[in-house]
C-alpha cells in the first residue's frame, strides 16, 4: 500500500471565494461567446473588417456586461449576508439562552454528546464576536469576516473575459476568409482545452474529460452560430 495516501496534507485551497470563479468563467465565457460570434459573422460571408469589428465590439460589450453582472451579484449577495449577520447579532444580545440552545443542538447534530455540546456552546457564547462568527458559519454557511470582494471579482472578470474574447479576433487582423475562421476556431479550441484541463487538474478530476468537455462546448457553439450566419447571410443577399 502506498504510504503517501495517508500522509497529512498541508491545508486546503480556498474554493469558496468569488475570485477563482470569476477568472475561470471570465476566460471561458469570453472565449466561447466571442469565437462563436466571430464564426457566425464569418459564416454570413461579410467583409473581413465587419468580422473584426464584431469581434472587438463583442469583447468590449461582453466584458463590461460580465463585470457589471459579477459586481451586482456579489454585492447583492454580500448585502443579504450582512443583513442576516446583523439579525444574528441582535439575537445573540436579546435571546442568549435560545441561541445557546440552538448552538448546542448544532453541535449535537455533528455527533457531539449532549453534555459536551452544551458545555461547548456555553463556552463559545462567552465571547460575543466568536459566537457571531460561529453562528454565521453554522447557520448561514458563511464567514462574515471573509466575504468576497465585489470590486476585485468584477475587475478580474473583466480582464479575463477580454483575454478570452480577444484571442480569436487576432487572426482577423492578419488574415481573412476561411483561413482566419479556422485560425479563430483553432485558438478557441486550444485555449478552451487548456482551461478545461487546468480546472480538472485543480479539481483532481480526469484532465482528458475536462479538455474534451470544454472543446466540445466550443465546437457546438461555433457550429450553431456558423450555420445561422450562413442561413441568414444567404437570405439577406
Amino acid at each position: 500500500m502506498d504510504a503517501r495516501k495517508h500522509e497529512p496534507h498541508g491545508g486546503h485551497r480556498s474554493v469558496s471565494g468569488g475570485l477563482a470563479r470569476a477568472a475561470v468563467f471570465g476566460v471561458s465565457d469570453g472565449l466561447v461567446s466571442n469565437v462563436s460570434l466571430i464564426l457566425g459573422f464569418a459564416g454570413s460571408g461579410v467583409d473581413n473588417t465587419v468580422v473584426r469589428l464584431a469581434g472587438l465590439a463583442g469583447a468590449v460589450a461582453g466584458g463590461i456586461s460580465m463585470a457589471a453582472g459579477e459586481w451586482v451579484s456579489i454585492s447583492s449577495q454580500n448585502d443579504l449576508i450582512k443583513r442576516e449577520v446583523e439579525i444574528e447579532r441582535r439575537e445573540l444580545v436579546h435571546n442568549v439562552e435560545h441561541e445557546t440552545e440552538e448552538l448546542a443542538a448544532i453541535y449535537e447534530s455533528h455527533g457531539m454528546g449532549s453534555a459536551r455540546a452544551a458545555a461547548a456552546a456555553e463556552e463559545v457564547m462567552q465571547q460575543p464576536d466568536t459566537a457571531l462568527v460561529v453562528h454565521a458559519r453554522e447557520e448561514l454557511g458563511v464567514d462574515p469576516d471573509d466575504l468576497p470582494s465585489a470590486m476585485w471579482a468584477a475587475a478580474l472578470s473583466l480582464v479575463c473575459f477580454l483575454f478570452g474574447a480577444l484571442l480569436p479576433v487576432v487572426p482577423w487582423f492578419i488574415g481573412s476568409g476561411s483561413a482566419a475562421a479556422f485560425a479563430s476556431l483553432a485558438i478557441g479550441m486550444v485555449v478552451a482545452g487548456f482551461v478545461g484541463g487546468l480546472v480538472a487538474r485543480f479539481a483532481e478530476r480526469s484532465i482528458l474529460a475536462g479538455i474534451v468537455r470544454q472543446m466540445a462546448i466550443v465546437v457546438v457553439a461555433c457550429g450553431i452560430t456558423y450555420l445561422i450566419g450562413e442561413v441568414v447571410g444567404v437570405n439577406l443577399s
